[in-house]
């Protein structure tokens, strides 16, 4: 089961609704846990949410203790792992894949006085149920830039984990401010069907190394594609969800970092303070969720220069990635000149822009 899936706009627009129930009062102590979907060494995804975890721990010191538990498959055992932490004196469960939702609320309806807040999900079935995600999609735009100015082959690539929209945004972003920095480039997509698996990663890396792609982004968790991109000696690649700094100055030149330290720190203070209540929240870099690690200078300083203005643009809010005009992969007109995407089509995103080849699985 995957942590993310495809959303309508009905369904979105009730994600994006806030309202529910305050917490009745305020806590002395309070003790916050997480469920992880990989190990915490993954390097990427649970990496960075263990991170923002011990920011938590930071923040508040002996007022709030913290919990974890790695490696937790979505389904049934989620909802074990879930009730076991629920009765362990959890006043706050964080559950970081989209495969937990219904696990989440149904145990969320077993105890009311327990907080629970579920990542890139949508369903808040109960008021003690909350949902919360990043704009990705922002960070692909700055990568894609740097791919489309610095590929040698004009070819680049995108390993995807699965076809949902979020991925499909990723990809849609990527491909779009590469083609616009360098209007020869191709995109190639590699599926990789996984989060986290390192030997298929890494295999969907060589797949697009052996088409010739130079320059390669991806949308699962661990370091392997860019091990491979070392190997190969002429490849480059991005940090994808943390920095990945081990692999600096190349073939690594950037990265995306999902930085969630601002959102724990700030949901656990709420409960903390008595104010807790239902929310969604869909932030990116002007809310600091979404960053850019450092881009190394690998990057050309004229390359680097226009990235770091794009970042300062998304941040500002005076750039949005998917602005017109732009059209569907078939041709037909969906944005128009200035025309901004609105986030019920982009949350259930599942249709590639104009230059992408190849179709989406279904």
């Amino acid at each position: 089961m995957i942590r993310r899936t495809l959303l309508a706009t009905a369904a979105l627009a009730a994600a994006l609704a806030f309202g529910g129930m305050a917490s009745a009062q305020a806590l002395d102590k309070a003790k916050a846990c997480f469920v992880y979907v990989g190990p915490i060494g993954d390097g990427g995804w649970t990496y960075q949410h263990h991170q923002g975890a011990l920011a938590v721990k930071e923040a508040y010191g002996d007022k709030v203790e913290i919990a974890w538990q790695e490696s937790v498959p979505e389904g049934a055992d989620a909802e074990r792992v879930l009730t076991q932490m629920a009765l362990s004196g959890c006043n706050i469960i964080f559950t970081t894949s989209f495969g937990y939702m219904d696990p989440t609320n149904t145990v969320a309806a077993k105890f009311p006085n327990v907080k629970f807040e579920h990542a890139t999900g949508f369903k808040r079935e109960h008021p003690n149920v909350a949902t919360y995600d990043a704009r990705f999609y922002e960070g692909r735009a700055v990568i894609g830039h740097i791919a489309g100015k610095m590929t040698r082959s004009n070819k680049i690539g995108y390993i995807g984990s699965y076809p949902i929209p979020e991925v499909i945004q990723g990809i849609n972003s990527y491909f779009l401010h590469a083609r616009k920095a360098n209007p020869a480039v191709e995109l190639s997509v590699v599926w990789a069907y996984t989060w986290f698996d390192p030997a298929k990663e890494a295999d969907a890396a060589k797949a697009l190394i052996e088409q010739g792609v130079d320059v390669i982004a991806a949308h699962t968790d661990s370091t392997a594609p860019l091990a491979e991109a070392a190997k190969a000696g002429n490849v480059i690649g991005f940090g994808q969800a943390s920095d990945m700094a081990a692999y600096k100055p190349s073939p690594r030149v950037a990265s995306i970092i999902d930085n969630w330290a601002p959102y724990y720190v700030k949901r656990v203070g709420l409960l903390l303070e008595g104010k807790w209540e239902q929310a969604a929240s869909w932030e990116g870099m002007p809310g600091g969720e979404v960053q850019i690690g450092e881009i190394t200078d690998a990057v050309p300083a004229e390359v680097k220069a226009e990235a770091e203005a794009m970042i300062a643009a998304i941040t500002a809010g005076t750039y949005h990635p998917f602005t017109g005009p732009i059209n569907k992969q078939d041709g037909s007109a969906w944005l128009k000149e200035g025309e901004v995407a609105d986030d019920g089509t982009l949350a259930g995103m599942m249709f590639y822009v104009e230059g992408i080849k190849g179709e989406i699985p279904k």
